[in-house]
């Protein structure tokens, strides 16, 4: 499981033209699934994220989470991020998790996430979705659980 966390001032995602999704200061978090995950990974993962000490304190250290900060994580699935782009020109996705078995675990993501932190949004998974930030920093890390 990969996550692209940004730290944001605000984010939402579209799809066809209706806004299906939106925080204000949070997280963005991009979300690929791998052939081998597994639902047992995903507790772990979101409590990474939630607890992942990335806005700054007081003296303007990064030491705080958005659980600190009290703000809201907007989940995207992105299946491009498993991608192999070691060779060629053309990005492989023979890492990814099939669809049906990444179905299930973006649901499974959803309610752990809802479960941990109550201030989740969620994009949708197989839509065409328009996805727009603002990344505050620019503070952009990648977790792999």
């Amino acid at each position: 499981m990969i996550g692209l966390i940004q730290r944001v001032k605000s984010a939402q995602v579209t799809v066809e033209g209706e806004t299906t999704a939106s925080i204000q200061t949070g997280l963005l978090v991009l979300v690929g699934f791998q052939a081998d995950d597994q639902p047992p990974k995903i507790p772990r993962f979101v409590e990474r994220v939630t607890g992942f000490r990335i806005f700054s304190d007081k003296n303007g250290k990064m030491n705080q989470s958005v659980q600190d900060k009290e703000g809201e994580i907007l989940w995207v699935p992105q299946f491009t991020l498993v991608a192999d782009t070691r060779s060629g020109r053309r990005p492989s996705f023979s890492n990814a998790a099939p669809p049906p078995a990444a179905v299930s675990l973006f649901d499974a993501l959803m309610t752990d996430a809802k479960a941990q932190f109550p201030c989740s949004q969620f994009g949708q998974f197989g839509a065409h979705m328009e996805v727009s930030l603002t990344n505050n920093g620019p503070v952009t890390f990648w977790i792999e659980e």
